[in-house]
């Protein structure tokens, strides 16, 4: 289906041009012989991606977008008849999607088969001119953050991925299944049971609509952002992985059928899936070779829409994992990571942001933004490893950035406030620590203005192991200007290449001081 925005300015472009579906790089044990026939005509065989067209790629290409040398190869079109097979085969994947997720067939879905420069053409044309601008607002702001090489190039690398990851697609605003025409019908049958639960849940809920509630663009706002807005920003990412997870779910009941096994019996299958789906397949190029922030929030809402799904049928079976979480869907990427937040309630308080026009009288509003629960686990996993992101993400309690730019020297660096609140203040202390080393390796030059500025935790858990703490409030000199950490109780504040009374202020209205 065609995706809305994401809490990040680029990833909300991003998933809105870039159709992927990446859990058709799990293998699954199945033969011919295990299935029925009705089942042998539609499921794909064994060992093979079933939701991508990477088996003919048209040309291989880097992460950044140039050509690796590949010679491209020219698709090879389906006949007349296999094509009447796959449209014959819609109405049969639609009823099995309809039994397992429970979602009634209201009206019968328009089908057509496309090729891959009309999938192209469609993502492309959506691309508008706020796009544009939000693409590179983003990609400043990722590289701010070392979340993105300096020389990286994304627009390079969203064309890249539009010719490798093309897949069949539901469109909404037609209520139509684009079928391929350059891959055979048995191999298109696991990516229509996943498109055409979207198609079931348009037919719910309405899916432009119900993924049109995060759209709001706070880079865009004129006025300040109020806590709420900055609450809601994450609004998008959460019904993202909804409708993702549903339909992966789904894809993997039918595909599972024939094994006579489901989600429910195969959580060997789900863990297989999450690994192969973060490394991608071996065809995937541009994906694998993507930086860990990119590959991770492309596969955010199918990897952990699916774990949240699966949460939600075996604590509340079908009709709570499917109709009612669309009819009361999670508003955060927590409630997405730990469904048992979702599941009994739990309630965040909004943090309170400062007077950005007033602090930064001196600067332009260039991007604001949440920094929601995943992209600190992918910060964390970035600068500290994955082992210490899932010791250290759960214990988030909220975050946002403010990108600005110099009124007076357009060419200074982008300033950067970024503020986030944790469980306790060990937690804040210790994430205060790990973005304190990460700025050694995003900047060239980097001089503490104090000293002992980290500190062992005696008291960090396991006993067996000390973890480095960064307490109060310390600052460096770089080559990007002035990076300032301060934690006080359970808060952290990052001000980088922002000016020493830009960041008093900041300062002041955070902390209370």
């Amino acid at each position: 289906m065609e995706h809305s925005q994401r809490s990040f300015a680029f990833l909300r472009y991003l998933a809105a041009v870039v159709l992927l579906v990446f859990a058709s790089s799990v293998a699954l044990p199945q033969t011919q012989d295990q299935a029925s026939p009705q089942q042998q005509q539609t499921q794909p065989p064994a060992d093979k991606s079933v939701h991508s067209a990477q088996d003919q790629p048209t040309q291989n290409q880097n992460p950044a977008g140039g050509d690796t040398g590949a010679t491209p190869k020219a698709d090879v079109k389906i006949t007349p008849r296999q094509a009447e097979e796959l449209f014959h085969s819609v109405d049969e994947i639609l009823a099995f999607d309809s039994k397992h997720s429970g979602l009634p067939i209201k009206k019968e879905v328009k089908r057509r088969l496309t090729s891959r420069d009309e999938v192209v053409a469609y993502l492309t044309k959506h691309m508008k001119d706020e796009d544009v601008k939000r693409l590179e607002r983003s990609e400043l702001v990722l590289k701010k953050f070392g979340l993105l090489p300096r020389d990286y190039d994304l627009e390079k690398l969203m064309v890249s991925l539009l010719r490798e990851q093309i897949a069949g697609y539901y469109d909404p605003k037609t209520k139509t299944v684009n079928l391929l025409d350059w891959v055979p019908p048995e191999e298109q049958a696991g990516v229509m049971a996943h498109e055409l639960t979207h198609a079931l849940q348009d037919q719910t809920i309405n899916l432009d609509k119900f993924m049109k509630k995060g759209e709001k663009d706070l880079g865009e706002m004129k006025k300040d952002p109020t806590p709420q807005d900055i609450e809601n920003d994450e609004i998008d990412d959460a019904r993202e992985a909804v409708v993702e997870g549903q339909a992966e779910a789904v894809m993997l009941d039918y595909e599972l059928a024939p094994l006579g096994r489901s989600i429910a019996d195969s959580a060997d299958l789900v863990e297989s899936m999450e690994s192969q789906m973060a490394s991608g397949t071996d065809d995937s190029t541009v994906f694998k070779d993507a930086p860990i922030f990119l590959r991770e929030s492309l596969t955010f809402p199918y990897s952990y829409g699916l774990k949240f799904v699966i949460k939600l049928m075996q604590t509340g079976g079908k009709e709570k994992a499917f109709a009612d979480v669309l009819l009361n869907p999670p508003h955060t990427q927590r409630q997405i990571m730990q469904p048992e937040t979702y599941i009994s309630g739990e309630a965040i308080p909004p943090m309170a942001v400062p007077q950005f026009k007033k602090d930064l009288k001196d600067y332009l509003k260039f991007d604001i933004g949440a920094m929601g629960e995943f992209d600190v686990a992918v910060l964390l996993e970035q600068y500290a490893g994955k082992k210490a992101s899932e010791r250290l993400y759960p214990e988030w309690r909220g975050g946002y950035y403010y990108a600005a730019r110099s009124k007076s020297d357009p060419s200074a660096p982008l300033g950067l406030l970024y503020v986030s609140r944790w469980s306790n203040s060990g937690k804040a202390a210790e994430f205060a620590a790990i973005y304190a080393d990460s700025i050694k390796q995003r900047y060239k030059q980097v001089q503490a203005k104090d000293s002992g500025n980290v500190e062992a935790d005696q008291a960090a858990e396991p006993p067996t192991r000390k973890y480095a703490i960064l307490l109060d409030r310390h600052e460096w000199n770089t080559d990007d200007g002035p990076v300032v950490i301060e934690e006080h109780g359970d808060t952290v504040l990052v001000s980088e290449s922002l000016s020493a009374s830009a960041t008093s202020a900041l300062e002041k209205e955070v902390f209370g001081q």
